[in-house]
């Protein structure tokens, strides 16, 4: 973004304006159609912030030797997570407070009085701490299933090309064509994930705001 913005023009050309049209995307297919213009824009900065960072780390995942994204490992997608949930958070008690935003998010009006013994634990988990951790494990486990994938079909074109026998050799162009072409997969899947993270981010964030509404 550095390199693309360093010096920008009215009428954007080249890097800049690739490095625009992923900003527009990200700020209007996923902030603004989320929690509309104003809101979008307010948090838009954590949005675009969390889409990117997955994004570029993601990358990794398809580059030659490497093959591997910090995603596929659980630090990094709980820092995500706890950025995404920090903002959750934050977003409700600043416009409720404390303890309305809490009350919005985990007890359904209209229901009968002695079903909250049951809901209210329900929905605070599903709310407080669900959230967090399936936005953890979700990246996480796309992430590790696919470098585990790609490590798989190029192991067996090595072994089929170098260590088998002569008449397993036959298999190891088979194997580097479905190496490939799952590369291209993990290249959508490396959009997907940032899309689906940022996403669901300004889903929570959206449900914090209106946590009066259950």
């Amino acid at each position: 973004m550095l390199i693309a913005l360093r010096s920008p023009k009215i009428v954007p050309r080249g890097i800049q304006n690739v490095a625009e049209i992923a900003l527009d995307f990200v700020r209007i297919h996923v902030a603004e159609d989320v929690l509309g213009k104003e809101q979008g824009r307010r948090f838009l900065p954590v949005i675009m912030t969390i889409f990117f960072t997955v994004f570029a780390v993601n990358l990794s995942a398809v580059i030659p030797f490497l093959n591997i994204s910090a995603n596929a490992r659980i630090g990094l997608p709980i820092v995500l997570a706890a950025v995404a949930y920090i903002a959750f958070v934050y977003a409700g008690v600043k416009k409720f407070g404390a303890a309305k935003f809490v009350k919005g998010t985990i007890v359904i009006p209209g229901i009968p009085k002695a079903m909250h013994v049951l809901l209210i634990p329900l929905e605070f988990i599903s709310n407080f701490v669900l959230r967090p951790f399936t936005l953890t494990v979700r990246l996480l486990a796309n992430m590790l299933a696919g470098h585990i994938m790609l490590v798989l079909f190029f192991s067996a074109t090595q072994f089929f090309l170098f260590e088998a026998s002569a008449g397993l050799k036959i298999f190891a162009a088979p194997s580097l064509i479905m190496g490939f072409l799952f590369t291209m997969f993990e290249m959508l899947v490396i959009f997907l994930q940032a899309y689906i993270f940022a996403l669901l981010t300004a889903i929570y964030i959206d449900l914090s705001l209106h946590a009066d509404s259950h």
